[in-house]
């Protein structure tokens, strides 16, 4: 589903101190098209990486803006890299008959023309779907894997919910649609604590219910998109280093389904991060931004406060793999 994440990310970068911008020199904003789409992408450059580039792939809900606040610890470690896809964010619009293999494309399309080396290669929720895909289909681009709130299937509460979802858009039901968003993407409450659950949800359905049509319509397409196309293919993944995780009390894409993801990839690790759901990187930025920078510059992700204990769902399959 498309919402408003990338307000509501920034509502809630406002409240908090001490985030500061990367200065003007260093950010680069490129408009490029492909296959007559036109798309951009935002590029804050370091100068002194520490690891290859990070290339982040957010869901459909947030664009290349959606991911400054956690700039503050991703940009000091490399160059960090967003971008909206045709069909998402200020690109064009995208018809859904463009399926998973075409967005795919179009992000290896951007390395090439940005010159980009190989990239570390984050990817949340639908990015998720559109990054595996990429790595899949371009794995001399990948360095390292990064998954977030993960699955190889449509989850069935998103499938029951797409139905209800657009036709409360067609009738009108801004109110009713915004409110069976928030209950798609957060926890119920009783399922565990999160970290600032109510500010989030609050924010989410503001953010949603002030969509423009534009943004409407590309919601509507895109869940079209994953119900026509789905979310997985069973192609092999490059043997890179690999981290799944999401929130532990995620009921979206729940710690089992990425579990079932990890045991996919050959040596991939997996974890959760406490105290919060499938919005962790909105929820705990500072945590989850802490993550992806240590497994991007090989530094240990074991024994983590925030995370749960790491596991390797895919170890069988790494050895199955090297005994080839």
């Amino acid at each position: 589903m498309r919402t408003a994440l990338p307000t509501l990310q920034g509502s809630l970068n406002t409240q908090r101190t001490g985030s500061v911008p990367p200065p003007a020199e260093q950010v680069e904003e490129r408009t490029l098209v492909f296959e007559g789409f036109a798309y951009q992408c935002r590029i804050v450059h370091q100068d002194a990486p520490r690891t290859a580039p990070l290339l982040l792939l957010g869901g459909s809900s947030q664009n290349r803006h959606s991911w400054q606040g956690h700039e503050k610890w991703l940009a000091p470690l490399c160059t960090v890299i967003t971008v909206d896809l045709p069909g998402y964010g200020s690109a064009d619009f995208l018809p859904a008959h463009y399926g998973i293999d075409f967005l795919a494309a179009a992000v290896q399309h951007m390395l090439v023309e940005t010159g980009m080396p190989p990239v570390n290669l984050f990817g949340g929720c639908f990015g998720e779907v559109v990054g595996l895909r990429f790595a899949q289909l371009h794995p001399g681009s990948v360095r390292r894997i990064v998954f977030c709130g993960a699955a190889m299937r449509l989850p069935e509460i998103y499938a029951d919910a797409v139905p209800r979802l657009s036709h409360a858009l067609e009738r009108g039901e801004i109110e009713a649609a915004a409110g069976g968003l928030v209950e798609l993407f957060m926890s119920n409450p009783a399922a565990g604590q999160v970290r600032r659950h109510a500010a989030v949800a609050r924010l989410l359905h503001r953010q949603f219910v002030n969509q423009t049509p534009d943004e409407l319509g590309k919601a509507v397409e895109h869940n079209t998109r994953l119900m026509t196309h789905g979310c997985y293919e069973p192609l092999p993944v490059p043997e890179v280093p690999t981290l799944v995780f999401t929130g532990e009390h995620d009921t979206l894409c729940t710690p089992q389904m990425g579990r079932e993801l990890a045991a996919t990839i050959p040596a991939a690790r997996f974890t959760t991060v406490r105290e919060a759901d499938h919005l962790v990187t909105v929820e705990r930025r500072q945590e989850s931004s802490e993550l992806i920078g240590r497994f991007c510059t090989d530094r240990p992700i074991d024994d983590l406060p925030y995370c749960t204990p790491v596991e390797s769902p895919g170890a069988g399959l790494s050895c199955a793999t090297a005994h080839r």
